[in-house]
């Protein structure tokens, strides 16, 4: 496996991947992430009573946002026209936790691992921002690539940190 920064120049100046000979493929890339909250937030959450309003709804359309707007945030990443993404929801009312899922895909020659983080984390940022008023103790944890299709290194599915 090729360890090889690509973000740096042979003089170890950043710089942005040049992607312009690279073949447009389809790539999908699924993230994942948590937020666990309090007892009374929970419950609020998934019955949709929360004062603010529809916390899930408002956080699926900001996650979406953001998959789109991934480039203006994280410096090296090449502006996508993403043609998919989706933000879905599960709930652990043991744990008293919401699972953010982020799936984001396009056909072209750059990779959506990052739109696909980019998204989970600003769907449970938004969670958090909409609940903060009665729970701050709120925990965000576990973001990850869950799975990335396409490209020149194919598929990668997670198994585990240090597997």
């Amino acid at each position: 496996m090729d360890t090889k920064l690509n973000h740096f120049d042979s003089k170890g100046n950043a710089i942005m991947v040049d992607v312009t000979e690279k073949n447009i493929t389809e790539r999908q890339a699924i993230a994942t992430g948590k937020i666990f909250v309090n007892d009374d937030t929970y419950k609020k959450i998934v019955e949709g009573n929360m004062a603010k309003g529809d916390v899930l709804a408002v956080a699926r359309v900001a996650g979406i946002m953001a998959t789109k707007k991934t480039s203006d945030l994280i410096p090296m990443c090449h502006p996508l026209m993403l043609t998919k993404s989706k933000i879905d929801f599960e709930f652990n009312e043991e744990e008293k936790s919401i699972t953010a899922i982020s799936l984001v895909k396009l056909a072209g020659k750059t990779g959506v691992e990052m739109e696909a983080l980019t998204g989970v984390n600003v769907a449970l940022l938004t969670i958090y921002d909409m609940c903060k008023a009665i729970d701050k103790n709120m925990v965000i944890s576990d973001i990850h690539l869950v799975e990335k299709l396409g490209g020149k290194s194919g598929k990668f599915v997670f198994e585990g940190i240090n597997k």
